[in-house]
């Protein structure tokens, strides 16, 4: 094997690459862990001279160290607290994991033997020293020595504001104060436990006598910490500053979008204001397009195999619309990206028309729609079929004009994959038409609905076998007569904070358009018909899936309860 390149061999390295003349020319600092070298390194990835994950390995290898994406490992608190918060954020040091007594750190200067034999002191554990990039390890610091208590004293910290003592405070006065270090250090500091607690939404919500904020995570809503309702006016409008919105209008609801910077990374937030009686409540979804998550593929998503089989037949076919159906939350996007990971390959031109744009998918042409310039799903989709496209994926079919398009594109040899919010798969065909699409453009255009549900995941951590009564084998099983079986559910550990969950899992229906439910359509038979002609070739009904990971042990019986309705195809 080669011997690792030195850190001027690695300079001469990004020297030869056709785009370094955007540079000014670099010279090696001549130490293994010299800040220089460090500077040159970022500086190759600001300018996109290599990609960040090419450089730092590039970087690693040249001083014989393992390069770890932080914000892309999945990181253990019990490692996080064997370092010291002060000590972490002073030698920009993060704790990864703990295996047999050895404590892997990530250090920006890892070849620094007096550093990490200091570290050794601190934690008395072997230390494995690996490389990443300075910025990200003080981002994951942020992030995961975020705790409620360091947040609470922020938020108080930040009420002995004077400001704060004169509730009239408004105009000029009041954007300054949204516009100071302590309150954009707050907003920081939720948003990266908000990260750290894998939550989905953040909830500021004002109340009578004070606010509190709340976090969905794993589809349940859990209330973090309540604060002075004399800071809620000034986060908001933070909120809305970061959204160019108009911070004096509290009349009206408002909607925007911002991003911050993690890391290399941009993670991105959709956020809400809705006027009610005690002052305007924020939502704050953190979208997927932070960087951090890895794609997810239709195997990786444990979808049953007797409908995972013939998805995989559905998403090969040539043209034809593949509706995927759920409430809002409910994991459709995720699905649909699956989808075209399945089949993005070079020679299949492939387009997609989102509200937002969530996860960027190389090889693949995205598009975002825009209101504030009256930019709509309709006008995008009429412009892109002049593009050539052979897959078309609409983030929402939300009216007449964008569904006729897509009816019809179906219908001239494209694939088109779409959402629909409806409750089962069978309804969505229905919508199609109530929506105003005639049943003898849906019939032939519709090749298959899938909808879903997502379930919390039981905590691997804490989760353990118990047997139920036998009236509710009964009642969830009918006839199919089982024996004692056991059932699991999480005790509730640090790991999962207590609740017994940790992650989500989907599960699923899918309806195959047959010949028989053609002609149904066409005669505009009921969503229930649809149903029973389907059950006829195979298919089954949401909660049937869901039961079945009921029985593999991926989640509860009160999950699937709370997520799907009790009704079974006829």
């Amino acid at each position: 094997m080669p011997p690792n390149p030195s850190n001027r061999e690695f300079l001469q390295l990004v020297r030869d690459h056709p785009g370094f003349t955007a540079l000014t020319e670099l010279e090696s600092t001549g130490s293994n862990h010299g800040a220089g070298t460090l500077a040159h390194l970022q500086a190759i990835i600001d300018h996109k001279l290599l990609s960040k994950d090419e450089a730092c390995r590039l970087w690693a290898n040249s001083i014989g160290i393992a390069y770890v994406d932080v914000l892309a490992s999945a990181i253990t608190d019990e490692a996080v607290a064997k370092i010291p918060c002060a000590v972490a954020q002073k030698v920009t040091a993060l704790g990864l994991y703990l295996i047999d007594g050895v404590l892997t750190v990530a250090l920006a200067t890892p070849a620094d033997k007096e550093l990490v034999r200091r570290l050794e002191q601190i934690t008395q554990v072997t230390i494995s020293p690996v490389f990443c990039l300075p910025c990200e390890i003080e981002d994951a610091v942020a992030i995961h020595y975020s705790t409620e208590k360091s947040l609470t004293d922020s938020l108080a910290g930040l009420e002995q504001d004077s400001f704060f003592s004169r509730p009239d405070g408004t105009g000029d006065r009041f954007e300054a104060v949204a516009e100071s270090e302590s309150l954009i250090r707050v907003l920081d500091e939720l948003v990266y436990f908000a990260l750290r607690e894998r939550a989905t939404d953040i909830h500021i919500e004002p109340q009578e006598f004070q606010s509190r904020i709340r976090f969905r995570v794993d589809g349940m809503m859990r209330e973090v910490l309540t604060f002075s309702r004399k800071l809620h006016r000034a986060i908001v409008a933070r909120l809305k500053i970061l959204c160019s919105l108009n911070i004096s209008e509290t009349r009206f609801p408002q909607d925007g979008r911002f991003s911050l910077t993690i890391g290399t990374n941009q993670a991105n937030f959709r956020f809400s204001a809705l006027p009610t009686v005690h002052g305007e409540k924020v939502v704050v979804r953190i979208l997927a397009g932070t960087g951090k998550k890895s794609m997810m593929t239709l195997d990786k998503m444990l979808i049953s195999q007797p409908v995972l089989a013939p998805l995989r037949r559905l998403v090969q076919n040539p043209s034809g619309i593949i509706f995927v159906t759920g409430p809002t939350g409910s994991g459709k996007t995720t699905t649909l990206y699956s989808a075209l990971h399945e089949i993005n390959q070079p020679g299949i031109n492939i387009s997609t028309i989102e509200d937002p744009v969530e996860i960027q998918l190389a090889g693949v042409t995205q598009s975002q729609v825009n209101s504030h310039i009256d930019l709509k799903f309709s006008t995008v989709l009429r412009s892109l079929l002049r593009q050539d496209p052979d897959v078309i994926l609409i983030g929402e079919i939300r009216d007449l004009e964008t569904a006729k398009i897509a009816t019809e594109a179906a219908l001239t040899g494209h694939l088109v994959f779409a959402t629909l919010h409806t409750n089962t798969a069978a309804q969505a065909i229905v919508r199609l038409m109530e929506i105003g699409v005639e049943p003898s453009m849906v019939a032939p255009s519709v090749i298959g609905v899938l909808a879903q549900r997502l379930a919390a995941r039981i905590c691997e951590r804490c989760k353990e076998a118990y047997y139920p009564p036998r009236e509710v084998l009964t009642k969830y099983f009918l006839d199919e007569g089982l024996a004692e079986v056991p059932f699991y559910r999480g005790r509730g550990c640090p790991h999962c904070r207590g609740t017994g969950y940790k992650g989500r899992i989907a599960f699923h229906e899918l309806i195959l358009i047959t010949e028989e439910i053609r002609q149904l359509i066409t005669e505009g038979k009921s969503a229930q018909e649809i149903t029973r002609a389907a059950s006829r070739v195979g298919y089954k009904p949401l909660r049937y899936d869901g039961l079945r990971k009921v029985l593999l042990g991926l989640t509860t019986i009160d999950e699937i309860e709370q997520n799907s309705s009790f009704e079974w195809a006829s």
